[in-house]
């Protein structure tokens, strides 16, 4: 199979037409039609429906797509891989964020990696925690901040930071954050949440299944925007991360109110959020000094979130210790542990 129609397929489909591929491209549109065709009767089967509005993905060309995807990002790696031996890290991190983190996350750490790494170049790409599992397994990021993460043998996956999940309501007094509500409160309250297998709705729902109750689910909706409008404009609850209503444009108009859970009421309700990375791939150079920036942030991020939550920096300085004696225990950190003292070769200790 040839890279250059892989591309050129690729790009195709993600533009939806020939012609603008084609001008993106920069090449002629029956050149790149040529290759794509000559691409098909490889496969001996036809990867595009060609109508007069442009072309879609036949069952056979999405199944390419996401292959062709992890193909083209894996000899991009290659050819970085071999580029950072000549010197400082370069290249592309592409690193995956969920939407309540990205809006929020997005622009320090473009800043801080542009910084930290003037020759190299950021992607970051937005999806709910099991589609970049997947898109990790695939090859189409290297990283990707998830929640709730179940360990797999095809992943590294390292705790950054135990995130409080708050009841998230219109405002009726001056404080953002109020006084904390029972699992037994949010039971029966109408939730605006959004649909499984986004890793919140998971836990709310795990949690309330323990306490023997059920959520009451009024709408399933999946942006955080659109949860937080509809929270102010009718009487409807979230659960929600604080970072997603800090900063935000309804910050003003809503209360977060934390949720205790267990049969005393005595441990709040929370999200651990996980970095992660492939087991099935080396990491270069470039990701390996990437991933403590990408920890660093986070964890700042999280003390921004906690100060608004009236925690001090030593609270969130101290949980920060505690995951990272966690994950120092995981079988990701001792493999990355094996690894290290391979590459330094056996002791000189008689």
């Amino acid at each position: 199979m040839d890279l250059k129609q892989l591309d050129y397929f690729v790009r195709v489909a993600e533009l939806g037409s020939f012609t603008r591929a084609a001008n993106v491209l920069r090449v002629a549109q029956p050149a790149l039609s040529r290759q794509v065709r000559a691409l098909e009767v490889e496969l001996r089967q036809p990867l595009f429906d060609r109508n007069g509005r442009g072309v879609t993905l036949t069952e056979a060309g999405k199944r390419l797509l996401a292959h062709g995807r992890g193909i083209l990002q894996q000899v991009q790696r290659a050819r970085q891989d071999l580029e950072e031996q000549r010197g400082a890290a370069a290249g592309m991190v592409s690193i995956g964020l969920p939407p309540s983190l990205s809006r929020t996350l997005t622009t320090p750490l473009v800043e801080a990696f542009r910084a930290r790494f003037p020759r190299a170049t950021l992607s970051v790409v937005e999806g709910l925690s099991t589609y970049m599992l997947e898109w990790l397994m695939q090859g189409r990021i290297d990283c990707a901040l998830v929640y709730n993460a179940t360990p797999a043998p095809a992943f590294d996956l390292q705790p950054v930071v135990d995130e409080a999940l708050y009841l998230v309501s219109a405002r009726q007094g001056k404080a953002l954050v109020g006084r904390p509500v029972t699992l037994a409160d949010v039971a029966t309250l109408e939730l605006v949440i959004p649909s499984r297998p986004h890793a919140i709705r998971m836990r709310v729902e795990a949690a309330l299944a323990e306490a023997g109750l059920k959520p009451r689910v009024a709408l399933e909706i999946e942006s955080v925007p659109a949860i937080l409008d509809l929270v102010v404009r009718h009487p409807l609850h979230a659960v929600l991360a604080l970072n997603a209503i800090v900063g935000s444009a309804r910050e003003g108009a809503l209360s977060a109110r934390p949720i205790t859970a267990g049969a005393a009421g005595n441990r709040r309700l929370a999200t651990t959020l996980w970095l992660a990375t492939s087991a099935q791939r080396p990491r270069g150079p470039l990701l390996e000094q990437a991933l403590p920036l990408i920890r660093e942030l986070v964890e700042g991020h999280a003390g921004h979130a906690g100060h608004a939550a009236g925690r001090t920096r030593g609270d969130v300085a101290s949980d920060a210790r505690r995951r990272r004696a966690a994950a120092a225990a995981t079988p990701s950190a001792r493999r990355a542990r094996g690894h290290a003292n391979r590459a330094k070769g056996p002791s000189n200790r008689g």
